[in-house]
């Protein structure tokens, strides 16, 4: 297990070092900069700020300035945020975003496998017709048309949430759930095939002829390997939704880390798009790690690779 986790680490400062070096190169050749303003500010203003951040030197010279950085835990200034650091500004907005994703990923978990065990155990009933069936149709509604969709029922129609904010407790059931729902529908079908590939084994027909329940069948001898593809899908899956949603986030105004992004992105604020970035890489990789270990405690049998 040591050596795996170790090999992993290798692996990941590979990772962040192609992420970091193909990101700073990217948004450097990108026309455009973070002091472009729609009306011109004088020469000498705008030569004075590049010094003062660096930006009139080569750009292997700001590189390795980077690079120093990052090994020492610093992503730099804010270009557009007078006075704030990049890790200021991640430090402020991650934890709305992450309790936004651990909320969908709980509504994503209970509903999902819920609806893909009902699903399995109900085969080819109207039960499983049916849960697949809103499945589909979750995996075929982005983010993008479920937000609006339910803001427009549920807070503008109904009145019963808020369509907007990050103040109260009902501002985030709406975000939550579409965020939730969106994963909801691939962890219900991965949870049914999964199921059902276990309940056509040898040695669940053996407990059905030792007269075992239908609950402990599928709890007891059935479920740990029946959720193993979900737990696959866990990985990106939990990154994406704790890293926050940069529509969702956009559509229902909270002030996450995806909402920063965005922004930055388009104002070619360097060194805060470099930051999210490589934060979101280390997430990922963070998550898929979890993953790989959780599934090797699920099947033993499994090696380390």
């Amino acid at each position: 297990m040591l050596r795996f986790v170790a090999h992993r680490i290798v692996e990941t400062i590979s990772v962040l070092f192609i992420i970091a070096t193909l990101t700073f190169f990217m948004m450097r050749l990108v026309p455009g900069g973070p002091f472009d303003k729609e009306k011109a500010s004088a020469p000498e203003i705008r030569k004075a700020i590049e010094a003062y951040y660096g930006l009139d030197r080569p750009f292997l010279e700001q590189y390795l300035k980077v690079l120093k950085g990052y090994l020492q835990g610093d992503l730099g200034p804010d270009y557009k945020y007078p006075n704030r650091t990049v890790n200021e500004l991640i430090g402020d907005s991650f934890p709305v975003s992450l309790e936004l994703g651990l909320l969908s990923l709980l509504i994503a978990l209970v509903l999902g496998i819920t609806a893909g065990l009902i699903a399995a155990v109900r085969r080819n009933s109207v039960f499983d017709y049916s849960a697949m069936s809103l499945a589909m149709i979750g995996i075929c509604l982005p983010t993008f048309v479920m937000g609006p969709i339910l803001a427009l029922l549920f807070a503008i129609h109904l009145h019963w949430f808020n369509a907007s904010g990050w103040d109260f407790a009902r501002d985030r059931v709406l975000p939550a759930m579409t965020l939730g729902c969106y994963f909801a529908a691939f962890i219900a079908r991965l949870t049914r095939g999964g199921m059902l590939e276990m309940l056509s084994q040898d040695f669940v027909r053996t407990a059905k002829a030792k007269g075992a329940s239908t609950a402990r069948i599928l709890f007891k001898h059935a479920l740990r390997g029946g959720i193993a593809p979900v737990v696959s899908f866990l990985g990106p899956a939990a990154a994406g939704l704790i890293t926050g949603s940069f529509v969702v986030e956009t559509i229902f105004d909270i002030p996450g880390l995806g909402r920063f992004f965005i922004t930055s992105a388009f104002n070619r604020d360097y060194t805060l798009v470099l930051g999210t970035v490589l934060f979101y890489a280390v997430l990922i990789i963070f998550f898929n790690l979890l993953v790989d270990i959780l599934q090797l405690w699920l099947n033993p049998k499994l090696k380390f690779d």
